[in-house]
């Protein structure tokens, strides 16, 4: 369907085209660009729009669903008929002669903790012999918002961080120093573009643009010790990673389907018996090459359309260029659960590795790498990329 010589297999085909921010040899400044197989459109040299010539794609995203479907529908004729393709292919560059960036500005981050067997398993693990679930949690999407200063794209290094390590020991100090407990956390996220305010779940559409991947690095004895009563903190905002390529709900049609039956009748801000928004995306997870889960989103409880409702419902307004995210993505089997603190228990069931090694949190010089892929609109499957990150020692 496109002139474009694609690889096989590829998950970068003409019915995903996501859209990235990037740095190339030759060309002044940041530009937007959509990748196409190992290829990436320089959108300014294409459309000649300023608006394609910024650091962030928020610039783009602002003008809301009219002008993405019709950019969408211009590049999809620009590499499907043969005669643009004179005047396109040279804006074509290749993806390993790009360096991608922190494709939107984050003027917010809120993370979610809307998969259900996610909730469970930690509730299990930090409350033993009570509900694992806390009393709000089938009633609203639970959250915290983050530190959007400290949200980088993929490869950007994980410094291990420094904090309070837990409860002073005979009531001396606390202890300090680096985690002994750095982890991992498979979610998806959101990216808004047009703004608004008191969002409705049918407006979800209208105001996200797409989907990216999320890796919430966390620090789990920092956050043990610091989130009662008020929630997360240094435990979390050492870095949020994302993915580079954002995938355009367009994209992912194929891949929407009904959420979990809710077990308790919502409020009805919340309500999405008539227009559900559950995707079908199958994450991956590898630690250092090797897959150590598969986290199935489809099962997910809480869809996005449903966190934008709660973020707004109060009066806040969804800007362009903002970031919510999944939370955790976990299955009902160990194979399926998307961090560590799940997979080793928090530390009393080591996972054991292909080569013989044993993980109960990471170590220095670990890898981490997160990705995902969905039903395309035209048969087959896309990706949504990766997001990974390497672990340094602290500084």
């Amino acid at each position: 369907m496109t002139w474009v010589e694609l690889p096989e297999g590829t998950g970068f085909g003409i019915d995903n085209l996501p859209l990235g921010v990037f740095l190339a040899r030759g060309r002044v400044g940041f530009r937007h660009g959509v990748r196409i197989g190992d290829l990436v459109l320089d959108l300014f040299e294409t459309t000649g729009e300023r608006v394609h010539q910024t650091g962030a794609l928020d610039s783009f995203l602002i003008a809301g669903p009219g002008a993405w479907r019709d950019r969408r529908e211009q590049v999809t004729e620009w590499l499907t008929e043969e005669r643009h393709r004179a005047r396109v292919e040279p804006h074509l560059i290749p993806v390993d002669d790009v360096q991608l960036h922190r494709p939107i500005g984050v003027p917010n981050y809120v993370d979610f903790y809307s998969s259900r067997q996610h909730a469970e398993n930690v509730g299990r693990l930090f409350r033993p012999g009570t509900d694992p679930l806390p009393p709000n949690w089938l009633h609203l999407p639970i959250g915290y918002h983050g530190r959007p200063g400290t949200v980088d794209v993929s490869g950007t290094p994980v410094v291990r961080p420094c904090g309070q390590l837990g409860a002073p020991d005979d009531g001396g100090l606390p202890p300090f120093g680096p985690t002994r407990k750095l982890d991992f956390e498979a979610e998806v996220g959101f990216v808004v573009g047009a703004p608004g305010e008191r969002l409705t779940v049918a407006d979800f559409p209208e105001h996200v643009f797409g989907v990216c991947l999320v890796n919430d690095w966390s620090a789990r004895d920092l956050q043990a010790w610091e989130y009662v009563p008020l929630g997360p903190m240094l435990g979390k905002s050492f870095l949020t990673s994302m993915s580079p390529w954002v995938v355009p709900l367009a994209a992912l049609e194929a891949a929407r389907v009904a959420p979990p039956e809710r077990e308790t009748e919502l409020l009805p801000y919340l309500r999405d018996d008539g227009d559900p928004w559950g995707l079908d995306l199958a994450l991956e997870v590898r630690l250092n090459g090797e897959v150590i889960s598969r986290p199935p989103f489809r099962g997910t409880y809480w869809t996005a359309a449903q966190q934008l409702a709660h973020l707004t419902v109060n009066g806040a307004p969804a800007l362009a260029g903002e970031l919510f995210a999944s939370g955790t993505v976990s299955g009902a089997t160990r194979a399926e659960w998307g961090s560590l603190l799940e997979l080793s228990a928090n530390g009393a069931e080591p996972l054991r590795l292909g080569d013989g090694s044993t993980r109960t949190f990471l170590e220095d010089g670990d890898t981490v790498t997160i990705s995902a892929t969905a039903p395309g609109v035209n048969g087959g499957r896309i990706s949504l990329g990766e997001v990974t990150g390497t672990v340094q020692p602290a500084r």
